[in-house]
């Protein structure tokens, strides 16, 4: 188990992201987002993370029923705040598919980096897992208001940690600059990256690795699997939650090919590569069932070739000074 940062609170080298009981994209029914927490919890995941974001609120309450009855010392969980949920009125509420979700739209998302909106957002997230705290508090997308999430949002975080209402705090982007800035200007335990230290994207590897580990910050790589392209590579695959270039789909079939040449899997690579770095504590993965959290679980155990990374590096899929299973060097 790794520590984030200075903080007493640990997690697995495998973490299980539940964007997908929200029904991220498509419906996922009750059984079957039950079957994939369950699955990870026997695979010995002990690390769960959600967010009001997800499904309105969705992923959250089937999280915290699908843990209902662990003992809630066992496991680690995290979820994040920025984003309060407010009642939509009508009889007709419409979808979340413009959100990203397959849900009844009955609540809007109202952007609130305020320290009473990340007590208020804190409380009903707590509501709706069921529980009397989370571990790891994150500030969730900052993108677009930076001035609210440095000036008010990350000062309550600090607060809470302080009065030990959580243990860590940090902040979660698909983007790592404004992550350098909160890890380099802040006392945050850990950042989540998503999507910007993969097999097609490492560009939190120049700034954000280096400040992390300079800082002892810990960071949560998520999104391995660019939002599925990096899973099954092909024309109409999602990249960034939208559908992959063709430049993008081209690259990653050459990441197949090479790792089909090595008898090993496309999935095991990509999360071996993140798993690899000395800056990262745990990767996050976005499982809509018990067969893929089965598959991620045995991927990130799996002997990769070394001889694999040579040649990604040779064929200049891989940059040099990314570091690999079995070697920290460039």
């Amino acid at each position: 188990m790794n520590r984030l940062g200075r903080s007493a609170v640990r997690v697995g080298p495998l973490g299980f992201g539940a964007a997908a009981l929200g029904n991220l994209y498509t419906e996922v029914g009750e059984e079957q987002a039950h079957a994939a927490v369950d699955a990870a919890w026997r695979n010995g995941v002990r690390y769960f993370d959600t967010a009001p974001h997800y499904g309105l609120g969705l992923s959250e309450r089937r999280l915290g029923q699908a843990l209902r009855g662990r003992p809630r010392a066992a496991y680690t969980l995290s979820t994040k705040v920025g984003r309060l949920l407010e009642p939509v009125r009508g009889d007709d509420p419409g979808d979340d598919l413009a959100g990203g979700f397959a849900v009844p739209a009955t609540h809007r998302r109202v952007w609130d980096f305020s320290a009473d909106g990340v007590r208020r957002a804190l409380d009903a997230s707590l509501e709706r897992l069921g529980v009397d705290h989370v571990d790891v508090v994150y500030l969730h997308d900052p993108d677009d208001h930076a001035e609210a999430a440095f000036r008010e949002g990350y000062p309550a975080l600090e607060r809470l940690r302080a009065e030990g209402v959580v243990g860590a705090i940090g902040a979660g982007m698909n983007q790592a600059a404004m992550l350098t800035r909160f890890v380099r200007d802040t006392d945050v335990d850990v950042v989540l990256c998503a999507g910007r230290y993969t097999l097609l994207d490492q560009s939190a590897l120049t700034g954000l690795f280096p400040a992390a580990l300079d800082r002892g910050t810990s960071v949560v790589v998520g999104g391995a699997f660019n939002s599925g392209l990096l899973a099954d590579p092909r024309p109409g695959a999602t990249y960034d939650y939208a559908p992959a270039p063709a430049g993008l789909v081209e690259r990653a079939l050459r990441l197949r090919a090479v790792t089909d040449r090595h008898g090993t899997s496309l999935r095991a690579a990509a999360l071996a590569f993140c798993a690899a770095h000395p800056a990262v504590a745990s990767v996050l993965v976005g499982a809509r069932s018990a067969a893929e959290v089965d598959d991620c679980a045995r991927g990130l155990v799996a002997p990769v070739p070394a001889a694999l990374w040579t040649d990604l590096r040779a064929e200049g899929l891989l940059p040099a000074g990314a570091p690999v299973p079995g070697r920290q060097d460039t």
